[in-house]
């Protein structure tokens, strides 16, 4: 009968009955890590504590001087520490355990996107502007900045994995203008005084064409602009003005008041155009508009884009 007994209890321990769990209590082996966090040697509830505080810090960023945290639950990161610890309790001495977390993905994904658009910055391109004497100075740009949304959520992902708080960087990549002083094209600056359009390769000068402005009743306003469209054979279509009631439309031809060439302004309404009244050059003779003889439109046509920037001056 004691052989039979002692038998059983043999067999029961040969069995793995007695082996510790994280609810049993018991200490974990000595040496054995946690998500990188030292617990070895420590009673359960100890460990507990220690794995329950340390997951559940903030998560740190930096980024190009922005410093921030967040919980990991804000961001759908949750730990089962009583998985974890049972692990780290049947782990033989000096191992790194790793922790049992779960991680909402679409959150996850939500928070990268957001970071990409509240850090990311534009490169801005080179820019000018008038000198005291009315000649351009073109200015250099500004390099921006691009997040990479997939790499920056895969690192946090990876400091989610970890019971430490390693600070996160964003990744991101720089982004160079488009547009820099030595690639800058033409400045367009007119006279209105004088009637003269003085056309710039950046920033030396080209060419010195006449051109007609507004009357005075219609003055060609003041100030930096741009060209925002272009029309090669454009239609007329009369403004939303007193002057131009019960006028039509008029169709590209010999006829249309803007020639073959159209360059719009952000000044509502204001453009650069040829204009078949030729005895109108020189003088201040538009309703807003600059006129220019047909050839010298379809020349300025050629050589401005989208953007190019367009100074009207009282000279």
């Amino acid at each position: 009968m004691k052989r039979l007994l002692v038998t059983v209890v043999l067999a029961a321990v040969a069995s793995g009955a007695a082996a510790p769990s994280a609810k049993q209590g018991g200490a974990v082996p000595l040496g054995v890590k946690v998500g990188g966090l030292r617990l070895g040697g420590m009673p359960v509830e100890q460990a507990r504590s220690a794995l329950s505080w340390s997951y559940n810090r903030p998560v740190r960023f930096v980024f190009y001087g922005h410093r921030w945290r967040i919980r990991p639950e804000k961001i759908g990161a949750t730990v089962d520490v009583e998985k974890t610890l049972g692990r780290a309790l049947k782990a033989s001495p000096g191992e790194n355990v790793p922790l049992s977390v779960s991680i909402d993905g679409a959150r996850l994904t939500r928070y990268s996107k957001g970071l990409d658009h509240w850090l990311s910055v534009p490169a801005q391109d080179a820019t000018a502007t008038l000198t005291s004497k009315l000649t351009p100075v073109v200015h250099a740009g500004k390099p921006g900045l691009a997040i990479h949304p997939v790499a920056t959520r895969k690192r946090i992902e990876a400091a989610l994995q970890l019971a430490a708080r390693p600070l996160v960087r964003p990744a991101a990549e720089t982004i160079a203008p488009k547009v820099t002083p030595t690639q800058f094209g033409p400045v367009v600056v007119i006279y209105r005084g004088s009637n003269r359009m003085h056309v710039y390769n950046g920033t030396r000068p080209w060419r010195v064409l006449p051109v007609a402005t507004g009357q005075s009743i219609y003055p060609t306003p003041l100030g930096n602009w741009h060209v925002v469209d272009m029309q090669r054979n454009p239609w007329w279509r009369p403004p939303d003005s007193s002057w131009a009631q019960g006028l039509k439309p008029i169709p590209p031809g010999p006829g249309n008041p803007l020639g073959t060439r159209w360059m719009g302004l952000d000044a509502a309404g204001v453009g650069m155009h040829g204009t078949p009244d030729a005895a109108s050059i020189g003088y201040s003779a538009s309703h807003g508009c600059i006129r220019m003889y047909v050839p010298d439109a379809e020349w300025l046509f050629n050589q401005v884009h989208i953007g190019t920037p367009v100074f009207i001056v009282s000279a």
